[in-house]
């Protein structure tokens, strides 16, 4: 028997892929305290874009999500926007990138790094 996973409105997941690659960085940087950061800031041809880094510590008032051993933080400005959210790494064509597939964006342009709400 197989569990489905269900899907929450109330928080971010990280799927397998960007788990495994947020451990790889972290290893190849030979620092345990890394998480990664996802941000919204204004801006992008949709009117707000994603950002992604890695920091050491988490503000007091940042959202932390651990799944797979890696941590993700999130500021509570842009989790009221992610909120939902499935945060994925993919190789492609277009390079090798994190990707956020979010339902409340209403539009979204063909970088898939902007949207609007």
């Amino acid at each position: 028997m197989t569990v489905a996973e269900t899907f929450d409105p109330t928080t971010i997941r990280l799927s397998p892929a960007a788990v495994n690659k947020v451990r790889d960085l972290v290893a190849e940087e030979e620092n345990d305290e890394l998480k990664l950061r996802v941000f919204i800031t204004g801006g992008g041809c949709s009117g707000f874009q994603y950002g992604f880094t890695f920091d050491e510590l988490a503000a007091d008032d940042d959202t932390a999500i651990e799944s797979g051993g890696v941590t993700l933080l999130v500021d509570p400005m842009s989790f009221q926007y992610l909120a939902g959210s499935e945060v994925d790494y993919t190789e492609g064509l277009e390079g090798s990138r994190f990707v956020i597939t979010n339902p409340n964006a209403t539009t979204t342009c063909g970088c898939g790094s902007s949207f609007s709400i």
